[in-house]
């Protein structure tokens, strides 16, 4: 099959680009390099079956031509990390509505199958976990501008429902809880890359907020099949499904375990998320996935262990080197842990 994934230079985009050919499959990355990056795919550019396209998924023009030329979209492209969304809510809400809005519409016209990568921001400030796809979300008010990704999210779902209900648009969305595993970057306030860079810099190891917030991570490696089984899935067609660990860590808890297997004499200290981020910005206090429904359709689990992700995260930045900064506000008040 004849792939077509946006954001295909990106941290998800790229290792699924790389499964997909390592199945025989052809793939078509399109990526305006805004957070995705060369390297990701450098190793794939001498395969004939893969080819890497440098633009935006706004443009119709390119769009139109590369749906037409495709079996199955796999859509990944959008505005993430909380930095990036606090900081540029504009860009954030234009990126993921008006792009998912033109690949939409163009796999309509040519009637094509597509998945949309959504998120476990969706359930908002809900605090029921598991979360299962069919709860209520609960938003933050809209002058919070950290909510901007979770409700951009939310009406991509349903307007690709909608395509799915009206004209029989051939649709699946996937929500990803927190994934994790090498090429992911600490830019943009994704955590265990940020944590691990810090530790091995003898940097402080920054925790927003009182560190008590828990989170599930799975590897990408472990996200891969999955999505790669709903791709495969004609059942899985207009549902939405949860992807995601089940095995909760505390974020203070993570700064000591990354701290531990970096061997660093780095200090994990606190920092309020005003400093961090904004005024008033609230955080989710727990993510966990109900995923019963993609483990009844089509037997995923995940079976890498966090510890086994982040010893592969140390070994990447320890081949990189440090060359990839974290982009951090001044710290003016903090307390510190150990």
């Amino acid at each position: 099959m004849r792939f077509l994934i946006t954001g295909g230079a990106g941290f998800i985009g790229s290792h699924l680009s790389e499964d997909l050919l390592g199945s025989g499959h052809s793939v078509v990355a399109i990526d305006d390099l805004s957070t995705g990056r060369m390297q990701n795919v450098h190793a794939l550019s001498h395969n004939k079956r893969f080819q890497l396209v440098v633009e935006s998924i706004t443009n119709t023009t390119v769009m139109d031509r590369l749906v037409s030329e495709c079996d199955i979209i796999v859509h990944l492209a959008a505005a993430v990390g909380v930095e990036l969304i606090v900081r540029s809510p504009v860009h954030t809400i234009e990126t993921n509505v008006m792009g998912t809005e033109n690949v939409l519409r163009t796999a309509r016209r040519y009637r094509k199958k597509i998945l949309i990568a959504s998120t476990s921001e969706i359930y908002g400030k809900l605090t029921n976990v598991p979360f299962n796809e069919d709860d209520d979300s609960l938003m933050g008010a809209t002058t919070h501008h950290r909510w901007a990704y979770a409700t951009s999210k939310a009406l991509d779902e349903f307007l690709a429902l909608a395509y799915h209900k009206e004209m029989g648009l051939p649709v699946v969305i996937f929500r990803l809880f927190n994934t994790i595993g090498p090429r992911q970057r600490g830019r943009y306030g994704m955590v265990v890359p940020r944590f691990v860079r810090q530790a091995l810099s003898g940097s402080d190891i920054t925790v927003y907020g009182d560190g008590k917030q828990c989170r599930c991570f799975c590897d990408v490696r472990d996200v891969i099949p999955a999505i790669k089984g709903l791709a495969e899935s004609p059942e899985a067609e207009g549902r939405v499904f949860n992807i995601g660990a089940k095995d909760e860590i505390t974020i203070i808890d993570l700064a000591r375990k990354v701290k531990s297997m970096c061997d660093s004499q780095s200090s994990i200290i606190l920092v309020p998320y005003e400093q961090a981020t904004e005024q008033g910005f609230e955080d989710m206090r727990r993510r966990i996935p109900d995923t019963s429904r993609i483990n009844e359709l089509i037997g995923w689990n995940p079976t890498i262990t966090l510890d086994d992700t982040i010893t592969d995260i140390i070994q990447q930045s320890k081949e990189e080197g440090l060359s990839d900064p974290i982009t951090e506000r001044p710290v003016l008040e903090r307390v510190v842990v150990d």
